[in-house]
Protein backbone atom coordinates (compact mmCIF):
# COMPACT_ATOMS: atom_id res chain seq x y z
CA UNK A 1 0.00 0.00 0.00
CA UNK A 2 1.07 3.57 -0.72
CA UNK A 3 -0.03 6.36 1.56
CA UNK A 4 1.66 9.41 0.02
CA UNK A 5 -0.48 9.13 -3.14
CA UNK A 6 2.32 10.73 -5.19
CA UNK A 7 4.27 8.88 -7.85
CA UNK A 8 7.29 10.00 -9.87
CA UNK A 9 7.80 7.99 -13.09
CA UNK A 10 10.91 8.06 -15.28
CA UNK A 11 9.96 5.68 -18.10
CA UNK A 12 11.97 4.01 -20.84
CA UNK A 13 10.85 4.11 -24.48
CA UNK A 14 9.32 1.00 -26.00
CA UNK A 15 7.20 -1.82 -24.69
CA UNK A 16 8.07 -0.95 -21.06
CA UNK A 17 6.16 2.31 -21.46
CA UNK A 18 3.19 0.70 -23.20
CA UNK A 19 2.76 -1.70 -20.29
CA UNK A 20 3.33 1.00 -17.70
CA UNK A 21 0.54 3.21 -19.10
CA UNK A 22 -2.05 0.67 -17.97
CA UNK A 23 -0.61 0.63 -14.46
CA UNK A 24 -0.61 4.44 -14.31
CA UNK A 25 -4.25 4.54 -15.42
CA UNK A 26 -5.24 2.26 -12.54
CA UNK A 27 -3.19 4.22 -10.01
CA UNK A 28 -4.79 7.44 -11.24
CA UNK A 29 -8.26 5.93 -10.72
CA UNK A 30 -7.25 5.17 -7.15
CA UNK A 31 -6.41 8.83 -6.50
CA UNK A 32 -2.64 8.93 -6.96
CA UNK A 33 -1.02 12.08 -8.38
CA UNK A 34 1.46 11.04 -11.08
CA UNK A 35 4.31 13.02 -12.62
CA UNK A 36 6.10 11.55 -15.65
CA UNK A 37 9.55 12.91 -16.48
CA UNK A 38 10.72 12.31 -20.05
CA UNK A 39 13.27 13.69 -22.55
CA UNK A 40 12.17 16.16 -25.24
CA UNK A 41 13.02 13.61 -27.94
CA UNK A 42 10.49 10.93 -27.11
CA UNK A 43 8.83 8.54 -29.54
CA UNK A 44 6.10 6.61 -27.72
CA UNK A 45 5.72 8.49 -24.45
CA UNK A 46 2.76 10.80 -24.84
CA UNK A 47 0.87 13.21 -22.64
CA UNK A 48 -2.32 12.24 -20.88
CA UNK A 49 -4.96 13.61 -18.57
CA UNK A 50 -4.10 10.98 -15.96
CA UNK A 51 -0.61 12.35 -15.26
CA UNK A 52 1.45 15.52 -15.46
CA UNK A 53 4.32 15.35 -17.94
CA UNK A 54 7.57 17.25 -17.50
CA UNK A 55 10.28 17.18 -20.15
CA UNK A 56 13.99 17.91 -20.09
CA UNK A 57 16.27 18.85 -23.01
CA UNK A 58 18.57 16.26 -24.57
CA UNK A 59 21.22 16.63 -27.29
CA UNK A 60 19.36 14.20 -29.59
CA UNK A 61 16.48 15.03 -31.94
CA UNK A 62 13.37 12.96 -32.42
CA UNK A 63 14.33 12.41 -36.07
CA UNK A 64 17.79 11.11 -35.21
CA UNK A 65 16.23 8.69 -32.71
CA UNK A 66 13.83 7.39 -35.37
CA UNK A 67 16.69 7.02 -37.85
CA UNK A 68 18.77 5.14 -35.27
CA UNK A 69 15.97 2.72 -34.47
Amino acid sequence: PATARKLLVIPMEGSHWLSMKEVLAELSKRGHKIVVITPDAKLLIDSSEIYEMKTYPVPVTKKSMKDFL
